[in-house]
């Protein structure tokens, strides 16, 4: 079995298997599709090792078409791809690739939008990018595309990756701010004075994860699923260095260090414009932050809604 990592090998697939045949066999094809590799997954991430090649590991990758195109060339690209070896370098490859079915092969635009994130377009209104998960948008934007001829799929992703209004962004790091304020700067110390040690591990978890998604709304970044959060975390530009601390949290919950990381997080709010107090409890911090929000409708949504 090839020891390369999933995005390598679905780039060296696609370069080496199947542009060839397509050009082969239905040239026309390659300026109205795109190939790539993208989605949830380890390997989208780049974060896949020898481990990760214990489920989900073949050669394959995805061919997108809009789904006019799919109308009328859809079949013959899927027939295509079936028909191309069942083995590369070694790896066995994945053919359940009718119009979509399985993770490789066909799949219009609109299927991959409503995989990732629940709607056939791109978010258009601020509900619709307050109702995606974070690690949602993360997936859609994770992987690489390798080929775009007609540039959809690009135009797709650049916009899930960038298209959030700033108005959703900063009512996110609102309600995570006073998420922080309540499960960490103010539970923790509380349940261990009511003799709750699980409870106050509890509640410091909660801070740990509502910082998190803090740190990628402070860099303008989608948090993936919470099992590549620490790592991704990692690559932040901005206040990276607070990942060693938050997980010393994990492994013991520290009143003292709850209050460092809330200030660090509270200079970086006064940083970006997003408040100008001089409270050392996020809390009131979250409300100046709301003051910022300019669309009505989300200024008036609750507080602690992320």
């Amino acid at each position: 079995m090839s020891s390369m990592k999933g995005l390598e090998l679905s780039r060296a697939f696609w370069e080496d298997a199947v542009r060839p045949a397509i050009r082969e066999t239905c040239p026309v094809l390659l300026p109205r599709l795109a190939a790539g590799l993208c989605g949830g997954g380890s390997d989208c991430l780049g974060y896949d090792d020898e481990l990760s090649h214990d489920h989900g590991y073949a050669a394959g990758c995805m061919l997108f078409l809009a789904p006019e195109d799919a109308e009328t060339h859809g079949f013959l690209l899927s027939a295509l791809y079936d028909r191309l070896p069942r083995e590369f370098l070694g790896v066995k490859t994945e053919h359940r690739s009718r119009q979509g079915n399985g993770r490789y092969g066909v799949k219009t635009t609109e299927q991959f939008l409503l995989e990732q994130t629940g709607l056939f377009h791109t978010p258009e209104t601020w509900r619709e990018w307050m109702a995606i998960p974070s690690y949602a948008l993360a997936a859609a934007c994770a992987g690489e595309i390798f080929y775009d001829g007609s540039g959809d799929m690009t135009g797709i992703r650049e916009t899930l990756r960038t298209g959030m209004p700033e108005d959703v962004r900063v009512k996110k790091i609102a309600g995570h701010a006073v998420l922080m304020a309540q499960s960490g700067q103010y539970n923790v110390s509380r349940c261990r004075r009511h003799g709750e040690e699980s409870a106050a591990r509890l509640a410091c978890c909660e801070f740990v994860n509502h910082t998190l998604a803090m740190l990628f709304l402070l860099n303008e970044r989608h948090m993936p699923f919470y099992k590549w959060a620490f790592r991704a975390a990692k690559e932040l530009l901005k206040l990276s260095e607070l990942i060693p601390t938050l997980e010393a949290l994990l492994r013991e919950p520290d009143e003292d260090t709850i209050e460092r990381v809330s200030a660090v997080v509270i200079e970086e709010l006064r940083a970006q414009g997003l408040t100008d107090g001089g409270w050392d409890f996020l809390e009131p911090h979250a409300y100046a932050v709301m003051r910022r929000i300019r669309n009505p409708e989300i200024a008036a949504l609750h507080i602690m809604e992320v």
